[in-house]
């Protein structure tokens, strides 16, 4: 790579961001956009935010949480209560220019006051609703519909994901904003005030997957269902060691190597006689999963996983065997993945974490450690506000700055 020619895993080289936050979706926005070669600063008090020690944590107490989602950040500590702390995360954001924040309703950081300082500004705040309310990811969620459609059939009680999905969604959301920003900003010279409520990102999803235009159209809710797969033929099975897998068979070429594996091609063809079943229709393998599915057990339960794996890894269908976190952190496909390289992170130790998952011309950059609070704040505050070294211990000493 020449020296005049940018690097194209760091589209953001040059661009920098304030960060303000807590939890998941935003510090995973700015982790986004610090692995696209933005300089992201995350501002917190003096102390920590609410997830500077969350679970779970090293045997000495470090927050495994907090490493995982800030990766590549630099860390400023300052005191956000007081009027001069105020003053100086005023000044990082106005020469930034760009704010990410989930601290709604702050009046001393918010678009209004900060456009003053700084009038192409981009701000970008996550709110619980649009409303103003509050919500998190788990209240979010409740008030969609996809715990009641969550578990097994029958099942009367709501049942959670343990995967924080709109925050997920949310914090992508906010690092495809701020691009956008830029790019808007480049080409107009204007900045941008953007507001992102969770719950609206989980009802934009539950509407653009049809879970809300089903009920609206049809005037149904969709049905529990348990490990099937709404629409098609999917389903857990349990080989006879006891190991779990999920199968999948999308196409007609999956259901039918399906059928051919478990020796129930006949058992299939007769069976749809009998209903008057056309089993080459999606739909109608959906209808008829129950009954399919007891032609396929026996074969499941009658082999070892080993056997299993051998017999569907010769054909086309879609499958993967149930794991836990702990058998997937040691398989192949996380230990010689190159999307994970060693990261020695002070104070958690040695292991392989994850880069940005985009392979930039058949490469992922190393992910880079995250910083401890307040790493960084005498290096930002010299290099971006230019404070002598006087003024910066005058901070210190008064608390201001950690």
């Amino acid at each position: 790579m020449t020296a005049d020619r940018p690097d194209a895993t760091q589209p953001l080289t040059g661009v920098r961001i304030i960060e303000i936050s807590s939890f998941v979706a935003v510090p995973l926005a700015g982790m986004t956009l610090a692995q696209l070669g933005a300089e992201v600063i995350r501002v917190d008090p003096v102390g920590g935010a609410a997830d500077y020690h969350r679970w779970p944590l090293t045997a000495d107490g470090e927050s495994i949480y907090w490493a995982g989602l800030n990766k590549g950040k630099l860390s400023a500590a300052i005191d956000v209560r007081s009027a001069e702390g105020q003053e100086l995360i005023k000044r990082l954001i106005a020469d930034s220019g760009i704010l990410i924040t989930n601290v709604a309703g702050r009046q001393w950081h918010s678009y209004d006051n900060l456009v003053a300082l700084r009038p192409d500004l981009i701000h970008v705040e996550v709110s619980g609703r649009a409303d103003g309310g509050t919500g998190v990811d788990y209240t979010v969620n409740a008030g969609m519909g996809f715990p009641l459609v969550t578990g097994p059939a029958g099942t009367a009680d709501p049942v959670n994901h343990v995967l924080p999905a709109w925050d997920v969604t949310c914090g992508l959301y906010v690092a495809l904003a701020v691009t956008a920003a830029l790019r808007h900003r480049d080409a107009t010279g204007d900045g941008q005030r953007i507001g992102i409520p969770l719950e609206n990102v989980a009802l934009a999803t539950a509407g653009n997957l049809s879970f809300l235009t089903e009920a609206m159209v049809n005037g149904v809710a969709r049905e529990r269902i348990g490990n099937s797969i709404y629409g098609q033929y999917g389903q857990a099975f349990t080989s006879a060691d006891g190991a779990s897998f999920m199968i999948v068979a999308l196409t007609g070429r999956h259901f039918r190597d399906l059928a051919e594996v478990t020796g129930a091609t006949k058992a299939v063809a007769a069976l749809g006689d009998a209903l008057g079943a056309d089993f080459t229709d999606e739909g109608q393998r959906y209808q008829h999963r129950d009954a399919l599915t007891g032609l396929f057990t026996a074969w499941f339960t009658g082999h070892t996983a080993d056997e299993i794996t051998a017999a569907l890894s010769a054909t086309s269908i879609l499958w993967e065997r149930y794991r836990t976190f702990t058998e997937t952190a040691a398989d192949p496909k996380v230990t010689d993945n190159p999307l994970f390289s060693t990261l020695d992170q002070p104070r958690i130790g040695q292991y392989l974490a994850p880069a940005l998952p985009l392979a930039v011309n058949g490469a992922y950059r190393p992910a880079v450690p995250s910083p401890a609070l307040g790493d960084h704040t005498v290096e930002v505050l010299r290099e971006w506000l230019e404070l002598s070294d006087g003024e910066i211990d005058r901070l210190t000493d008064a608390g201001t700055v950690a």
